[in-house]
């Protein structure tokens, strides 16, 4: 089992691992990796060459690319970025089969440090999972996928390996070109491909794109040729047990001597002394990949000493405490809180009306209050005594500085102007212990936004003249609501973040 399948959580379309690694073994996968070593070295086979990675190294392995990693037997700390394909090929062409390299001789070559930038933001993005932070990582990715094209798709190979050159940066219409002639041939290695067909495909003549190939990458197209059939072939010696023929034929060589002739020229051995090599190095259900996940205060410390400026960017930022709530429903709930919830004195004052829509949407429900702080309350229609499978959950973004505030003011204007110009982050973090089974959970979610406009409408009722403004007000105003089935092993928890003044309403019923 070469092939490794990334999982992508949290509806990101990115993952990262960060880890002091051991052992890797030889794999690949259908999306692209960014590899930056934060601290330490390690040793990273690509194919038929090794390459020695230390502290402050960038490494883009393209998809589809065989390699592992080993440790040097010093502790290490390697960010691995993987980004889906699927997903990014929808903003950029050719983005598959493409060549990325950033193995650079220039060390004052500022485009280096650019990407280190951008990948540290990324792990502060996911370490501190502010609010809004999976746009921000989608949003850097995009700026780290356009930092490659700019800077890092012009190669030409130097003593056996790929180094980036700088020569042609800037000229899109040959990098253009060369992903398209890269794209076709990888499509079509594995039959009998030519120069004289691709240089009709992009109108050129044969001798001028036998020039551009040669001059950009340092091969001639058959050499280029034979080195993406040779380099498909490692997946077929170590994943299959298929003769060699079966496997020259399967990648285009028209004879097994030429299958085995390139495959020396790269790998420096017979395609049979390579599978006896490394078969029992491969990634399996056997051979797993053993690496220690580094802990998030080591890994800003590492970004903080790697990366100018970044760390302070996001640890001057205002962390303020979650709020975390723990529901337990092993056996017979809690008893039903007695009193009126501490929610009331804020929410049941007439200047706060618009604000408190979901504080009577909850209580019009009449369930039991098992739960309740200054900015939360959890319900049951579940009786006592007996098992709770059922919540409502309540929450509101507030802070003590506006739970004081919202007490004392006395006019919806006072509560527009507090919602303009609050924009603190909040966490909330409900953990239903004892949970077990299918639930069904609805999310009835007002942002600021949200809030602001229904303040100004109703402070500020007018008659819609126009049907398209009326419309556009109602939409603004609206909450948004989510329905999705979650099943539960002994717990179940729910996690909302705001920034400025929010609410949302949780519905947790067992299916």
């Amino acid at each position: 089992m070469l092939k490794e399948k990334i999982v992508y959580k949290n509806e990101l379309p990115v993952n990262v691992i960060t880890a002091n690694i051991e052992e890797y073994p030889i794999h690949f996968h259908d999306d692209m990796e960014v590899v930056y070593v934060l601290e330490g070295n390690i040793m990273m086979r690509n194919g038929y060459y090794t390459y020695s990675l230390r502290q402050g190294d960038i490494y883009i392995l393209n998809d589809r690319e065989m390699h592992s990693f080993e440790s040097t037997g010093e502790d290490n700390m390697v960010m691995m970025l993987q980004m889906d394909l699927t997903y990014f090929s929808r903003y950029y062409d050719n983005l598959k089969n493409n060549f990325f390299v950033t193995d650079t001789e220039d060390d004052s070559d500022g485009s280096l440090e650019v990407l280190r930038n951008i990948l540290a933001r990324i792990m502060m993005e996911i370490l501190q999972k502010g609010y809004g932070y999976e746009h921000k990582v989608i949003e850097s990715t995009h700026n780290l996928i356009a930092c490659l094209m700019a800077d890092f798709q012009y190669f030409v190979m130097e003593d056996g390996k790929f180094k980036n050159e700088s020569r042609n940066k800037g000229n899109k219409i040959l990098a253009g070109r060369l992903n398209r002639i890269t794209d076709y041939m990888y499509d079509n290695y594995n039959r009998k491909l030519t120069l004289s067909e691709i240089a009709e495909r992009e109108h050129l003549s044969i001798y001028y794109l036998s020039h551009i190939i040669k001059e950009a990458t340092g091969l001639s197209f058959q050499d280029l040729l034979s080195y993406i059939r040779v380099e498909e072939s490692e997946k077929l010696l170590l994943g299959t047990n298929k003769k060699i023929g079966a496997i020259a034929e399967e990648t285009g060589f028209s004879a097994v001597r030429y299958y085995i002739k390139h495959f020396e020229q790269w790998f420096g051995m017979h395609p049979l002394e390579y599978r006896k090599k490394y078969i029992g190095k491969i990634f399996s259900r056997e051979i797993e990949a053993r690496y220690t996940l580094c802990p998030p205060a080591q890994i800003e410390e590492a970004i903080r000493r790697q990366v100018t400026g970044v760390y302070a960017d996001y640890v001057d930022k205002l962390k303020i405490k979650p709020v975390i709530v723990n529901v337990d429903t092993y056996d017979d709930y809690a008893e039903v809180l007695k009193g009126r919830p501490a929610l009331a004195d804020i929410l049941e004052r007439p200047a706060n009306a618009v604000l408190a829509v979901p504080y009577q949407r909850l209580m019009n429900m009449n369930e039991n209050v098992v739960a309740s702080g200054d900015n939360y309350i959890v319900t049951t229609r579940c009786k006592f005594p007996g098992k709770l499978n059922s919540l409502s959950i309540l929450m509101y973004s507030f802070d003590e500085n506006i739970v004081r505030s919202l007490k004392r003011i006395g006019s919806q204007d006072d509560l527009l102007r507090i919602s303009r110009h609050y924009d603190e982050e909040s966490e909330f973090l409900i953990r239903c212990n004892g949970f077990d089974g299918e639930f069904r959970i609805v999310r009835w979610r007002l942002e600021a936004g949200n809030i602001i406009r229904r303040i100004e409408m109703s402070s500020n009722p007018q008659k819609d003249t126009d049907l398209r403004d009326s419309l556009l007000n109602e939409l603004s105003a609206d909450a948004k609501v989510s329905t999705e089935t979650f099943t539960a092993s002994d717990s179940l928890s729910i996690r909302a973040v705001f920034k400025g003044i929010g609410a949302e309403l949780v519905l947790i019923d067992s299916k």
